[in-house]
């Protein structure tokens, strides 16, 4: 099942939408919060976001930009403002379609359907893991944060992958090095501070400071702050 991501404050013009969308057997959500859009991308992981221009707090096309930094996820922009300035800005701003307010539900739908085919024949989504406003990208090996994006080494990126998906609770040195070099036997234990220093200071470079906690005795754990 296709899950789609509706970025709309209008409750009609939202209901009206998902609605229909549910009944071609897509999943549809709303956003949560409207300062905060990323969160929702990332938590959800959708197929397709359905993206308005005229939004609360930052437009479709500030968000749109933002999304375009962590993932190649389709967007399709809606919009009332259909003049070929707009157009052209949605399209120059990483958005792969735009369809005119009013627009008719079975049209929407088909425009759903090509950009999806097109997007999903060659390519799977991106998938992205978020914990206290970081966004870890799988796909390349970043983080954003703030709307700045960094990139990791492979230890790096590998160190905070295994902290994010154990997100809320302490994960031992061994586990860490394991996950690492297969066998922790044949590393020194130096090695994997090492490797978290070095990666606490890629944090705190993007404003991150103690991220990452140290449990004494156990191994590290991150911090929501």
């Amino acid at each position: 099942m296709y899950r789609i991501l509706l970025v709309e404050d209008d409750p009609v013009i939202f209901t009206q939408v998902s609605g229909h969308l549910t009944k071609w057997g897509y999943e549809v959500r709303g956003v949560s919060d409207f300062g905060d859009v990323l969160s929702d991308v990332a938590g959800f992981e959708p197929h397709l976001v359905l993206m308005d221009i005229g939004l609360p707090f930052y437009n479709g096309y500030y968000w749109c930009g933002e999304i375009r930094k962590v993932s190649k996820v389709p967007i399709l922009f809606l919009s009332s403002a259909s003049d070929n300035m707009n157009i052209i800005m949605a399209v120059n701003m990483g958005g792969d379609d735009f369809i005119a307010k009013p627009f008719d539900l079975e049209v929407l739908a088909a425009k759903i359907q090509a950009v999806l085919r097109r997007a999903y024949s060659f390519q799977e989504s991106s998938s992205l893991l978020e914990y206290g406003g970081v966004i870890l990208n799988m796909t390349d090996m970043s983080f954003l944060y703030k709307g700045e994006k960094r990139e990791l080494s492979k230890n790096e990126f590998r160190i905070l992958q295994i902290l994010f998906e154990n997100a809320g609770n302490a994960v031992t040195r061994e586990d860490i090095m394991r996950r690492l070099w297969d066998d922790e036997c044949f590393v020194d234990d130096n090695t994997l501070t090492v490797n978290v220093n070095r990666l606490r200071k890629v944090l705190e470079g993007a404003g991150l400071r103690d991220f990452i906690l140290t449990k004494k005795g156990v191994g590290y754990q991150l911090n929501r702050g």
